[in-house]
């Protein structure tokens, strides 16, 4: 069960308690609830190999012995009782530290081609999916995700509707080139017809060799597959997902 999940069983029984307790909270509300032939659990174990792999569903039922739709039902019901359970273990861009100094980097999560869905489009990555900024100390923990914008817009309009530097003055995050222009630490660019000068040389270096923490943070961040490969869910259920995945993620660090 680990390895389809990432989570031991005592640990899902942990999350089946808390799901239970949302959806008591959302009783009043209309809800899709987990199919009674799978039962809460079965269902949270199906919507957890779901999202760590990134999975057919049609493979989830031959796996499960039921059917796809039962498997469909599962995800579309507990996909956004996780989102709304585990909110509160998700920091906010107010909650980073103002002592602290952090290294940021966007990314992008790669979803299917919507028609209805305009500006998916990356010209940066070539391909159609939506971007979250990521921060990192030094050290390397992650420390922040930021809501998600389409693929079309550039990290630096992410980085500026987060408001995430507004808390950040003190010690200034470090970023790449893309991020010029709004006071952090950036490597130089090269000057139209000239070379950088040696010192500039070696703090780019230091700098890119600083950078390299969040690189890794973020591939750990996609050890969650339903955020490296294309997303093939509605696209309306894509931010539920991205949310449930990023609370999953801090869940396990706190």
């Amino acid at each position: 069960m680990y390895y389809t999940t990432g989570f031991r069983r005592d640990e899902i029984q942990d999350l089946v308690a808390i799901v239970y307790e949302q959806d008591q909270r959302d009783a009043t509300e209309a809800r899709l609830s987990w199919p009674p032939v799978l039962g809460l659990f079965w269902s949270v174990v199906i919507t957890l190999a779901y999202l760590r792999g990134n999975r057919v569903q049609w493979e989830l039922a031959e796996t499960y012995g039921v059917s796809q739709s039962t498997v469909s039902r599962a995800i579309t019901g507990v996909t956004p009782l996780l989102a709304q359970a585990l909110r509160s273990v998700v920091p906010t861009a107010e909650e980073l530290r103002a002592d602290r100094q952090y290294i940021i980097d966007g990314t992008l999560l790669p979803c299917w081609s919507w028609a209805a869905v305009p500006g998916l489009w990356s010209g940066k990555h070539r391909t159609t999916g939506v971007v979250v900024q990521v921060a990192a100390t030094l050290e390397g923990q992650l420390s922040w995700i930021s809501d998600p914008t389409p693929g079309s817009r550039h990290d630096l309009y992410c980085l500026d509707r987060s408001g995430a530097l507004d808390h950040l003055a003190t010690y200034p995050p470090i970023g790449d080139k893309g991020y010029i222009g709004r006071g952090m630490l950036t490597p130089f660019k090269k000057p139209p017809g000239r070379e950088l000068l040696d010192w500039q040389k070696t703090f780019n270096k230091s700098l890119n060799h600083t950078c390299a923490t969040i690189e890794r943070v973020i591939a750990h961040i996609k050890t969650w597959k339903v955020l490296h490969a294309d997303y093939r869910r509605p696209y309306a259920t894509f931010k539920t997902t991205i949310s449930a995945v990023v609370g999953l993620i801090f869940y396990t660090l706190t």
